[in-house]
């Protein structure tokens, strides 16, 4: 078989867009260095649009309404410096809240607000903050947004998880609760302790809704929430 049968001109232009759109996007910009059709190709607005509105789906009908939108490529790569930027700020919020290696809810539960405010989409949580060489308590951050926000089957973050080798790694839980009213008298606040894996809140193999416990947090009965690394000293409370 010579050169010219793996040439792009010999692949019909349907069948092109359909490899080039099952790529990655760095697998993309690789395919764009290999002639000068290909690299057309890498510009096109139909390749684009698609990967654009899969990545960002909460920011692509505000984009349709922008007037100084000139095309999908260079908007897209626009977007992910932008992302890249938000995420390593939420990265440097999170390490400036950690006190020995534990972070309160409210400042936890802002880290997800900012990952919202800016749009963050499914595949940048994954590119971004589902992360082995990132604190496991960013890992979580990118995990709660994923299931409570962007309502990602939990399938699909179980997936995520094990693709970036990162399921097992674990945090810990710490929650007090208001004593329960009885015959009169309030009971003494009740304390709870759960340390988990990043893969059981993802599947709901916990027996108490700990997710919902840190959406909640100092709000209704819940009085305060403290979310940690897991440590030998963990494990031995567990």
């Amino acid at each position: 078989m010579n050169e010219s049968d793996y040439t792009y001109s010999s692949i019909p232009n349907d069948v092109a867009l359909k490899i080039a759109s099952s790529l990655a996007v760095t697998d993309l910009s690789c395919l764009s260095c290999c002639s000068r059709v290909w690299r057309d190709l890498w510009g096109s607005d139909c390749l684009w649009e698609p990967l654009f509105k899969q990545r960002w789906p909460l920011l692509y009908e505000d984009v349709l309404k922008d007037p100084d939108f000139k095309g999908w490529r260079g908007f897209y790569i626009k977007q992910h410096k932008e992302m890249k930027d938000q995420a390593d700020s939420v990265i440097k919020f999170v390490e400036k809240c950690l006190q020995s290696e534990s972070i309160q809810v409210n400042d936890y539960l802002k880290a997800i607000e900012c990952l919202k405010l800016t749009g963050f989409g499914f595949k940048d949580v994954q590119m971004l903050l589902l992360k082995p060489n990132l604190n496991v308590l960013l890992n979580l951050v990118g995990l709660h947004y994923c299931l409570n926000i962007l309502k990602v089957p939990a399938s699909d973050v179980m997936e995520a998880l094990k693709s970036s080798n990162i399921k097992n790694r674990q945090i810990c839980i710490k929650w007090w609760k208001l004593g329960r009213w009885f015959y009169g008298f309030r009971m003494r606040d009740e304390f709870h302790f759960r340390c988990l894996s990043l893969e059981d809140l993802a599947s709901s193999k916990d027996d108490e809704d700990v997710l919902g416990v840190l959406q909640r947090g100092a709000i209704h009965e819940v009085l305060q929430v403290q979310i940690s690394i897991v440590s030998s000293r963990s494990n031995a409370w567990a």
